[in-house]
């Protein structure tokens, strides 16, 4: 949000430093901010903990913040939305890679190397027609 400040009879914007990245992992796409600050971690305003219930979701969502030691430097504030849970992680989990390369580009090598840049393009297959399912096929009878 643009905080504004007031300057005799005008009102000035005064510069929000956030980084931004977009995240996507099946259907469930992130938005991510990197803001300086004390650690602070929010997913569709509430809190990351609140959001995250298991702990393999929690440590994907912020492997890229321990993998670079910058967990305590960045508020995190996330938009999530489609897919499930464990797909939302993995999208949040991309957003803050994509966000910590525009803040730092020299990251991404250890990022690379970690697998966090990649895109994972695994995706639901569609239902073909004539089958029960995209790979499965109705009962087939000789007789």
């Amino acid at each position: 949000m643009p905080k504004f400040e007031a300057r005799g009879s005008k009102l000035t914007m005064t510069e929000l430093v956030q980084y931004y990245g977009t995240g996507r992992r099946k259907t469930a796409i992130a938005r991510v901010f990197l803001r300086p600050g004390s650690g602070e971690f929010k997913v569709n305003g509430k809190a990351f903990d609140e959001y995250f219930v298991t702990p393999s979701q929690r440590i994907s969502a912020k492997l890229p913040l321990v993998s670079t030691d910058t967990a305590a430097s960045f508020n995190v504030l996330a938009n999530v939305c489609g897919g499930g849970v464990a797909g939302q992680a993995d999208a949040v989990r991309l957003g803050i890679t994509r966000a910590l390369m525009v803040f730092n580009a020299e990251f991404r090598k250890k990022l690379k190397a970690e697998g966090l840049v990649t895109r994972d393009p695994r995706a639901k297959e569609r239902k073909k027609y004539g089958q029960k399912g995209a790979r499965k096929r109705f009962q087939f009878s000789k007789r």
